[in-house]
C-alpha cells in the first residue's frame, strides 16, 4: 500500500502550479515551461480551446435566432442579468456555480472558462510609470510598493514583443513609451476634440489613441503563436479566430503546451493550498474536481496563485493549518483587506454638428484616451490621486419609425447619416482602506464545500469627489470643443463594476503590513507567487493586466532561478 501511495503521489507531482489560465496565469505558465519547470495549470472552468470554441466567432446577426437577444427561458439559469446577449452567453456564469454573499451593494464579473477574463478584457495596455508606483508613499495611504518602474520596464519590453501592442509613443512621464506596432488612428471628431484640449488647457492634459493588444503588424514570434493580423472586427469578447487580440487561449497557453512541459487541468476547483509545518513550505495544492466532487491532491515545489484578485484572497484564507490558523502567510492580519478597483462611476456624452462631410470607414477596437492629469506633479485637488478618461467619437446612420403601412416601409428603409458624437467614461484610482475587505463566510458552504465568499466594500468621500471634478471637468471640455446637448452624470454603481478588482494580498517592504515582498513570494511562506490583482498595492489610473503579465513574467523567472539555487 505505502509503494501504492507513492506512486499516486509521483504521478500528481510537478515542478510547478499555476492556479488560474488567464492573463497572468497564462503568462506564469509560459515562463515556467520555457525555463524546463514541468507545470500544472489549475483551471476551475471548463477546457476552452482557440478557434474550436468560439461557437459565436464571426458570426452575422441575422445566424442568430432573436438576432443576439436571449429567450426569457435562457436567461433564467443566469439570474435574468443585465447586458445578456446570445454572442457571449457562453462565457455566462450560472447562478449556483458559487453564490457569494453581499454585505454592501457589489458587482463581480468572473471568467471561469480556460483562459479566463483574458476572452473578455477591453485589451487597453498602458504602462504604469512611477507616478502610480510611488503615489502611495507620496501621500501616505496604502504602504509603499517594494518595486519601481526601472524594475518592471525590462519585463514590460519582454510582454509587449511577444503579446503585440499597437498604440503609439506619446513620450509622456506617466505613461512610458511601450514597444508598439502601428496604432488606430484618431477620427476626425476625436482629432478636433484632441486640439481642443491640448490648445486651450496649459496643465498638460493631452488626448492619445489607446495603446492595445492587438497585432496591427505581425512579427514573426506571433506567427510562431498561430495568430495573425487585427481584421478590426470588434466581436473580440466572442473569442477570435484570426488571434488578432491577446488572450492567454492564442499566446501563452499553446506556446506552454509546445514546450510538452504543461499540463493543464479543466474543472479544477481549488480548495486550498496544502502547507507542510514541518517542512515550513507550501507542498501542493487541494482540488474538487467539478464533475466527480472528488478532493484530490497535487504536488509541486513552486505555486503561482492567479486565481483572479478575489479568488486568489478567498484560496489563501482557505488555506489555513496549525502555522497559519488565519489563511496562509497571514501573519500581518492584513489578507483580504484593502480591496480597491477603479471607479467608472462618472460617465458623459455629446453631439457635435461638424464635419458633415466626413464619416468612418472601418472599425477601431481600441479608443482615444485622456491619461491622467489631476494630482500629477503636485496634490492639488481636495481629492487624492486621479482618473483617466476613455473617449470614443463616431458617426451613425438613424431612421425614423414614424408612420403607419407604405410611410412607415418608406422610412425605415430611407438611412440618414447622423451628427458626430462624442462619449467619455473616467477610470478612477481608488484608495486601498482596511474597511473594504472579503472574508470566508463561517457557516454557508457552495456546492463544492468551500466556505462562501463575503463582500463588504463601499465607496469613499475621496471616490465622490473625484467624480465631481470629472464630471466638471468633461462637461468643460466638450463645451470648449463645441459639442452640444452635453450630458455628464454620476451612474452610481456599485464597486467592481470595472471588472478591476484588486487588492487583499498586497505587496510591501514590511512582512507587518503586507503580504508579498518585490518578487511577489510570500513573506512567510516564499515557495508561494501571487502575481494577478491580488498583489496590487494600489490601483493607478491606467488598466491593470499588462501590469500583472509582466509581473508575472518577472516572478516566474525568478522563481525559477532559485528552483535552480536550491532556494525554495
Amino acid at each position: 500500500m505505502a509503494n501504492l501511495n507513492l506512486t499516486a503521489k509521483k504521478k500528481h507531482s510537478y515542478d510547478a502550479i499555476v492556479i488560474g489560465s488567464g492573463a497572468s496565469g497564462g503568462w506564469a505558465a509560459k515562463e515556467l515551461c520555457d525555463r524546463g519547470l514541468k507545470t500544472l495549470v489549475l483551471e476551475r472552468g471548463r477546457g476552452v480551446k482557440h478557434i474550436v470554441d468560439y461557437p459565436t466567432a464571426s458570426k452575422a446577426p441575422w445566424e442568430f435566432e432573436y438576432r443576439g437577444s436571449v429567450s426569457v427561458k435562457d436567461q433564467e439559469p443566469y439570474g435574468f442579468s443585465k447586458f445578456m446577449r446570445a454572442e457571449t452567453l457562453h462565457w455566462r456564469l450560472k447562478e449556483d456555480e458559487q453564490p457569494v454573499v453581499y454585505e454592501k451593494p457589489f458587482r463581480w464579473y468572473r471568467g471561469y472558462h480556460e483562459g479566463g477574463k483574458s476572452l473578455l478584457w477591453a485589451r487597453q495596455t498602458q504602462r504604469w510609470s512611477d507616478f502610480d508606483f510611488e503615489g502611495p508613499a507620496r501621500d501616505g495611504f496604502a504602504v509603499d510598493w517594494p518595486i519601481r518602474y526601472e524594475d518592471m520596464a525590462p519585463w514590460y519590453d519582454h510582454v509587449e514583443k511577444f503579446a503585440g501592442i499597437c498604440g503609439f509613443n506619446d513620450d509622456l512621464p506617466e505613461l512610458p513609451n511601450s514597444i508598439v506596432q502601428p496604432g488606430f488612428e484618431l477620427n476626425c471628431v476625436e482629432k478636433h476634440f484632441k486640439q481642443a484640449i491640448e490648445s486651450q488647457y496649459k496643465d498638460g492634459r493631452r488626448l492619445i489613441s489607446g495603446r492595445a493588444a492587438h497585432l496591427t503588424d505581425p512579427q514573426q514570434i506571433h506567427f510562431d503563436q498561430g495568430r495573425g493580423r487585427c481584421m478590426s472586427q470588434r466581436m473580440c469578447n466572442r473569442g477570435c479566430n484570426y488571434g488578432g487580440y491577446f488572450s492567454s487561449n492564442a499566446s501563452t497557453l499553446p506556446w506552454a503546451a509546445k514546450t510538452g512541459n504543461m499540463t493543464l487541468r479543466p474543472d479544477a476547483v481549488v480548495h486550498s493550498i496544502i502547507y507542510d509545518d514541518k517542512k515550513e513550505k507550501a507542498t501542493g495544492v487541494r482540488i474538487v474536481d467539478a464533475n466527480t466532487r472528488e478532493m484530490l491532491e497535487f504536488y509541486a515545489k513552486v505555486i503561482f496563485v492567479n486565481g483572479s484578485a478575489i479568488n486568489s484572497n478567498a484560496i489563501l484564507l482557505n488555506s489555513t493549518s496549525d502555522r497559519f490558523p488565519n489563511g496562509l502567510g497571514n501573519d500581518s492580519g492584513v489578507l483580504g483587506k484593502y480591496i480597491a478597483w477603479h471607479n467608472y462611476r462618472g460617465r458623459a456624452s455629446g453631439r457635435h454638428t461638424g464635419f458633415k462631410d466626413k464619416r468612418t470607414a472601418g472599425g477601431n477596437p481600441s479608443h482615444a484616451y485622456i491619461p491622467r492629469f489631476r494630482n500629477l506633479h503636485a496634490h492639488e485637488m481636495d481629492f487624492l490621486r486621479g482618473y483617466a478618461t476613455g473617449i470614443g467619437g463616431g458617426r451613425g446612420k438613424h431612421r425614423s419609425s414614424e408612420g403607419i403601412g407604405d410611410s412607415l416601409r418608406d422610412n425605415l428603409l430611407k438611412q440618414e447619416w447622423g451628427d458626430w458624437h462624442l462619449s467619455a467614461w473616467m477610470m478612477g484610482e481608488t484608495i486601498p482602506v482596511e474597511e473594504n475587505h472579503i472574508r470566508l463566510h463561517e457557516e454557508l458552504k457552495d456546492k463544492y464545500g468551500i466556505p462562501q465568499i463575503v463582500f463588504s466594500c463601499d465607496w469613499t468621500e475621496n471616490d465622490d469627489k473625484m467624480v465631481e471634478d470629472f464630471k466638471q471637468q468633461i462637461g468643460e471640455m466638450f463645451e470648449r470643443a463645441g459639442c452640444v446637448d452635453i450630458s455628464v452624470d454620476d451612474s452610481h454603481a456599485a464597486p467592481g463594476s470595472d471588472i478591476h478588482e484588486m487588492g487583499g494580498v498586497r505587496m510591501g517592504k514590511d512582512p507587518k503590513s503586507s503580504m508579498l515582498n518585490a518578487h511577489h513570494q510570500l513573506h512567510a511562506c516564499k515557495n508561494v507567487f501571487v502575481t494577478d490583482g491580488a498583489c496590487m498595492t494600489s490601483t493607478s489610473t491606467q488598466n491593470p493586466t499588462l501590469t500583472y503579465m509582466a509581473f508575472s513574467a518577472r516572478a516566474a523567472n525568478f522563481a525559477a532561478d532559485e528552483l535552480k539555487k536550491r532556494n525554495l
